[in-house]
């Protein structure tokens, strides 16, 4: 387990708190450096016929506004810088987990949970922006009998609560599972006999695959779902 182990990098306190500036930290910006030069660079000389990088730049562009539109229609397209940084960072930090002797961010769930709570608290603001004391009624569904209230209320009511939580453990478990899953083979790929390394060898290959499969998906689900909440801030549909 020690590719998870945070390391102090340059040890910092602050009021007698912790604020070391650690691998984790040095990941998120390198994340930040390089999605920020990498769409500059892209968009810095564009042109009508697009080049390799900037059709890449386009094409997550065009990507996460087809989720944006889908979910929450043109009007939802102001949200959309918000929801496209939430995607890019996602992405980012799960693909640079898949270089060998890198550090997997969001396999630490204090980062996937950082990242929900933002996105909840942020949602929450824009839902009782919009409507006020109106937001409340997300709580009760249309068309509930009002003797069962009662039940369902705390029901809406609990679930709404825990969706920072279900969020980041999603993409945190997957994560870590995942580059366990690979460090156990690999140990077996070193450990058995030079005939039996076959298996795991090919096995690990595969997983790989999967795995740069599954960072992609868990970036776009996280966005998928913030794009949902969004949407029940928004126009309040239930």
């Amino acid at each position: 387990m020690a590719q998870f182990e945070i390391k102090r990098l340059i040890p910092l306190e602050l009021f007698g708190y912790d604020i070391s500036f650690t691998n984790s930290s040095l990941y998120m910006v390198l994340a930040l450096v390089l999605i920020s030069g990498f769409l500059i660079f892209a968009m810095n000389g564009r042109s009508l016929v697009p080049g390799r990088i900037q059709s890449i730049a386009e094409s997550l562009y065009e990507f996460v506004a087809g989720i944006v539109r889908e979910n929450l229609g043109q009007e939802g397209m102001r949200y959309f810088p918000w929801v496209f940084t939430i995607f890019i960072f996602i992405l980012t930090l799960n693909m640079f987990g898949m270089i060998p002797g890198t550090f997997t961010v969001t396999s630490h769930i204090i980062v996937t949970f950082a990242l929900a709570a933002m996105v909840w608290i942020t949602v929450t603001l824009i839902g009782f922006a919009r409507h006020g004391a109106g937001y409340l009624k997300l709580f009760v569904p249309h068309g509930v009998p009002l003797w069962l209230m009662p039940l369902i209320v705390p029901i809406e009511l609990v679930s709404y609560l825990i969706r920072p939580i279900s969020l980041s453990v999603r993409l945190f478990a997957n994560m870590m599972a995942g580059h366990t899953m690979l460090k156990v083979f690999a140990g077996f790929a070193v450990s058995l006999p030079f005939v039996a390394k076959a298996f795991p060898i090919l096995f690990i290959a595969a997983f790989t695959g999967l795995e740069f499969l599954i960072s992609f998906l868990q970036a776009f689900i996280f966005t998928v779902l913030t794009c949902i909440y969004l949407n029940d801030a928004v126009n309040m549909h239930h």
